[in-house]
């Protein structure tokens, strides 16, 4: 975590034993290892605090995405076309109407006209 080595760590003892004396260095240095571990503790519970969270993340876009995905496939089949009618079922508007066909190159007949021309 920190990278300290043991040169660094001898030292640090040899200082707090010219600084504490030998009759404070035991106490001090069981005080310091309970901070240290009360550190790590809380530490520890952070990062699983976060990790866990993080998998909740995830969870709720997954399920988000899937419920996304969903939604999509019921769009497209609300947009998608009927179905034509079987090929081999009686189409009944051809049966009614007669089918007329115009000789090619002919015109269409003109439509009547409600105006009456003025002499």
């Amino acid at each position: 975590m920190f990278d300290i080595g043991f040169s660094e760590l001898l030292l640090v003892g040899l200082v707090a034993l010219l600084v504490l004396g030998p009759d404070r260095l035991p106490g001090a240095a069981r005080t310091a290892g309970l901070w240290v571990g009360r550190l790590r503790r809380s530490f520890n519970t952070l990062k699983s605090e976060v990790e866990r969270e993080i998998g909740a993340d995830e969870i709720r876009r997954q399920l988000h995405n899937e419920r996304i995905l969903e939604l999509e496939r019921e769009m497209r089949q609300s947009l998608q076309p009927p179905t034509p009618p079987a090929p081999n079922a009686p189409d009944d508007s051809s049966a009614s109407a007669p089918q007329h066909a115009a000789p090619a190159g002919s015109e269409p007949p003109a439509a009547p006209s409600d105006k009456t021309p003025s002499p």
